[in-house]
């Protein structure tokens, strides 16, 4: 196995991001990687990348484990990912802190009263799509995909309808990475205003959603649990995550469905479940390629003898990893009555994403509501004419045209 000393240019657009990842898993464990500019090692091991991800060598907090942080949030487009102050960004008791606040939001008491409020978007928007005329194509990512995460997280988070359009427009930028420095600044000041919008009202006229709670949860001396910057950067986070890996999964389970009849046969046939369908699309095309970025705490040797430094970044290569020939037996293949489920779609240890029970919910809904509507559906264009998202970090597509009815 060859280990270049060159590090590997990752694409910023994400043109052939599987032609990426056999070359990330061919240079080993671990590779040094250039992301936009910013020098780190990629790890697309799952054994290696479980580890480091449950590795208190391993932070999240750029601020006290980088020393290029200052550089970057001054110049890297991809500066909002590590200077947000969430709990995405925490390390050690300021993670757990922000974590145990966040948390009771997806209980599974939370996730079952959620149930019929998933439902009900579904069908709404499956009915909406009645009226397509049949023999004619429409964009399913932009009419499906998107609108059902964007309203589930919406009403979680008590983010004004009138304003889940703008949030939406601004969520994408954060996930596209051919954005320069600048047009990255820019977006990050736009959701910021938006965000400070949000605050305000929901300071003026509480609701019953996420918002409303984290401003008003007191810690145990009776003051604010969240800081004005805490409290801004965790509904971002929510409303960020909420949305943009739920559109991402709805639209690869979609797309590999309809391109492979053979695995929706097993599901209409009873050999496999729509959560079985989810957790093979989660392991095959997770929402997230790579996610930016950690730090090592202090030098971490590698198993091949190489040593990560302190202070280096390193980049969770979850979509590489999932494909790792040595953890899943014909790892291309994507099988919904494969037996072990296990992926890293989620993240891994203490990080380990809260909202994964919500995606799960709404991805089975979703599948489960649209091809028993439509039986009949179709791809309208071949596989090799969808056009990836412009990110190195989001996976999925600009649009997915079907034909609903032929």
């Amino acid at each position: 196995m060859t280990r270049p000393s060159d590090p590997l240019v990752l694409d910023p657009a994400a043109t052939d991001a599987a032609a990426e990842n056999r070359l990330l898993l061919a240079r080993g464990p671990a590779t040094r990687i250039d992301i936009l500019g910013v020098p780190a090692w990629s790890v697309s091991d799952p054994v290696l990348l479980k580890e480091l991800l449950t590795s208190p060598d391993v932070s999240k907090d750029g601020r006290r484990h980088w020393p290029g942080f200052d550089e970057a949030v001054r110049t890297w487009p991809l500066a909002l990912w590590i200077a947000a102050t969430n709990m995405f960004t925490a390390y050690g008791g300021d993670h757990r802190r922000l974590r145990r606040i966040i948390a009771p939001a997806f209980s599974a008491r939370r996730m079952a009263a959620l149930r019929p409020v998933v439902e009900d978007i579904t069908v709404r928007l499956a009915d909406a799509l009645e009226s397509t005329p049949a023999g004619t194509d429409t964009d399913l990512r932009e009419r499906f995909a998107v609108p059902l995460p964007i309203a589930v997280i919406g009403r979680l988070v008590g983010v004004p309808e009138p304003r889940w359009e703008e949030f939406r427009a601004l969520v994408d930028g954060v996930f596209d990475t051919t954005l320069s420095p600048g047009e990255a600044a820019a977006n990050t000041q736009a959701l910021y205003g938006l965000l400070d919008a949000l605050i305000a009202v929901k300071r003026a006229e509480p609701g019953d959603d996420l918002a409303s709670a984290l401003i008003e949860t007191r810690d145990e001396d009776g003051g604010a649990a969240l800081g004005e910057r805490e409290l801004r950067d965790t509904l971002m986070l929510m409303i960020n995550a909420g949305y943009e890996t739920t559109v991402n999964l709805i639209d690869q389970a979609v797309t590999t469905l309809l391109t492979r009849p053979g695995q929706l046969a097993h599901v209409r046939a009873g050999r496999a479940t729509w959560s079985d369908v989810v957790e093979e699309t989660l392991r095959h095309e997770p929402p997230v390629k790579h996610l930016p970025m950690r730090f090592a705490v202090r030098d971490i040797p590698l198993p091949d003898g190489r040593v990560i430094l302190k202070g280096e970044g390193i980049l969770a290569s979850y979509a590489a990893a999932n494909r790792h020939p040595g953890w899943h037996g014909n790892p291309d293949e994507f099988d919904v009555t494969r037996v072990t489920k296990d992926h890293l779609a989620f993240g891994h240890g203490i990080h380990f994403c809260l909202g994964a029970a919500l995606a799960r919910l709404e991805g089975e809904t979703a599948l489960r509501v649209l091809f028993e509507r439509f039986p009949g559906m179709r791809a309208a264009v071949a596989p090799a004419e969808l056009r990836p998202l412009p990110s190195l970090i989001s996976n999925g597509h600009r649009t997915l045209p079907v034909r609903l009815r032929p």
